[in-house]
């Protein structure tokens, strides 16, 4: 198996959102005027007081939690080009070296990709507004604690939506939203720069399987089927290629340490958990497949109700390496069950926060090409190719962010990357009367997360910035070994940023 983070001897495409059909608000948001218009309103901006001059304000970048990072990481480390001539090609500086980031982390109101279940779409939405209302303003909170916001945030000059979620169903919004502020921003969005690369993998009359491992929101869009279609007639592609959804229920929940889907402490069921289940109608584990999940027990990664794995009559998972192997096995299972499927030959990763697993999936991919059956028979060997790419579509999106800010002669000659770039993660606003909270934790109840509905203009979160209070150590602890020089950008701003003044030292992240 093979993780794509850069495809060699791939042409910079003119990626263009536009062509995609994107999920659209049914009428205009409140949101939207509180933003543009209501002086008097937490989230006004007054696009008409916006900086004249861009080039030296940092680069926004936005996801639904700590995933995104994956897509700013590509960015950080992105060097395709001469910084001196802008010339195609590497010379060992850092493309963005001169380039400020701010990184917004909606960790409040994640996971977006279950609002559509939920039937929320228009709340998505108001979300994703806010989270561009924050880039585009100056205001944060120095801690949830806070009553007062501060108004020293720079603005941005670009906006990239590191989630695959938001650009299926907020990209239209938001690109119709930016026209009004009259601001000539770049916004990036992820979805046909990882279906472009995708298609490059091919000869033009090869044939294969696809598969789009995404969120269960990104799959109901229908972005990334409908965007590969596309692209396969735009690039005459002949060949028989086959394309595969996996929703990941609770992947990326996982990863963020959801606890209504994992649960480090945990050692026994619990009544609060929400991922698949032996029981669930849609996300049931089978236990005619126990033997090819080969689900890891150690450590309480499995919750079962009895010592005896066999005996289980509640089984539920509780790691991230789990949720690969449950999720991949349904996939595998799809494809056995589809006539003449063709071998699985690249896997776009369309969800930021699982890059963060790669290793689980090569892992996975590789036992489940050498399973035997009962009758010694190779049961999924046939649909998965000698070399699956594992398509992570951030370096993408670098390059096309490269491409903006050339376009628009955006480039930052006096920025640092390293020492002024700044985190910001939602926490729930504590000061709102009507915000419901899990007993004992600062986190919404699930039923209040998407309960809620749109149009009731209020702060359901404070927005500030990263500490050891609001992201956990062992997440940091996966950022320092995945994600090495982004976490090196986010403890400098931990330790010498000054919008980290007044926070205690044992909270900053070292």
């Amino acid at each position: 198996m093979k993780y794509l983070t850069m495809l060699n001897g791939l042409a910079i495409f003119a990626l263009s959102l536009g062509s995609t059909c994107y999920v659209q608000a049914q009428s205009p948001l409140k949101i939207e005027e509180a933003i543009l218009k209501d002086q008097k309103n937490f989230y006004y901006v007054d696009f008409k007081k916006y900086p004249k001059s861009l080039n030296n304000l940092p680069i926004g970048v936005f996801d639904s939690g700590t995933g995104g990072l994956t897509v700013l990481d590509a960015l950080v480390n992105f060097d395709e080009h001469n910084n001196r001539s802008r010339s195609k090609e590497k010379d060992g500086v850092l493309d963005f070296k001169q380039e400020n980031f701010i990184y917004l982390a909606d960790q409040a109101n994640m996971p977006y990709g279950n609002y559509h279940s939920a039937e929320k779409d228009d709340l998505l939405i108001e979300h994703i507004f806010k989270d561009f209302q924050f880039l585009l303003s100056n205001k944060y909170y120095p801690n949830y604690q806070a009553s007062k916001f501060n108004s020293d945030k720079e603005k941005v000059k670009a906006i990239v939506i590191a989630c695959n979620t938001a650009t299926a169903y907020g990209y239209k919004d938001a690109e119709a939203f930016m026209k009004k502020t009259n601001l000539d921003i770049p916004v990036i969005g992820v979805i046909n720069a990882a279906a472009r690369g995708t298609l490059a993998l091919f000869d033009k009359d090869e044939s294969g399987s696809i598969a789009v491992f995404a969120t269960v929101g990104t799959i109901a869009s229908g972005g990334y089927e409908r965007t590969l279609r596309e692209q396969i007639a735009l690039t005459g592609h002949t060949g028989d290629l086959q394309i595969f959804n996996q929703g990941g229920h609770g992947v990326a929940e996982a990863v963020d340490e959801e606890p209504d889907f994992i649960k480090t402490s945990a050692n026994a069921p619990r009544t609060d958990y929400r991922g698949p289940s032996l029981d669930s109608k849609d996300y049931k584990i089978d236990r005619t497949l126990m033997d090819i999940y080969n689900f890891n027990f150690d450590k309480n990664q499995m919750l079962c109700d009895s010592k005896d794995t066999e005996d289980c009559t509640m089984m539920q998972i509780n790691s991230s390496e789990n949720y690969i192997r449950y999720h991949l096995v349904s996939l595998l299972e799809q494809m056995r069950n589809t006539e003449g499927a063709k071998p699985l030959k690249a896997m776009v990763l369309g969800c930021t926060h699982y890059p963060y697993l790669v290793k689980e999936i090569n892992q996975v991919l590789g036992e489940l090409k050498e399973y035997k059956g009962n009758d010694g028979a190779y049961k999924y060997r046939a649909l998965i190719d000698n070399e699956v790419h594992i398509i992570d579509p951030s370096v993408f999106v670098a390059r096309e962010l490269y491409e903006a800010l050339e376009k628009q002669e955006l480039f930052n000659s006096k920025g640092d990357m390293l020492k002024n770039s700044e985190f910001y993660i939602s926490v729930p606003n504590q000061d709102n009367k009507s915000v419901q909270l899990e007993g004992g934790e600062a986190r919404f109840t699930y039923d209040y997360k998407y309960g809620r509905k749109e149009n009731e203009i209020q702060e359901y979160v404070k927005v500030v910035p990263f500490d050891r209070g609001n992201i956990s150590d062992m997440t940091l602890e996966r950022f320092r070994n995945v994600i090495p020089n982004t976490y090196e950008l986010m403890r400098n701003f931990s330790e010498g940023n000054s919008k980290m003044k007044g926070h205690a030292e044992e909270i900053r992240i070292k």
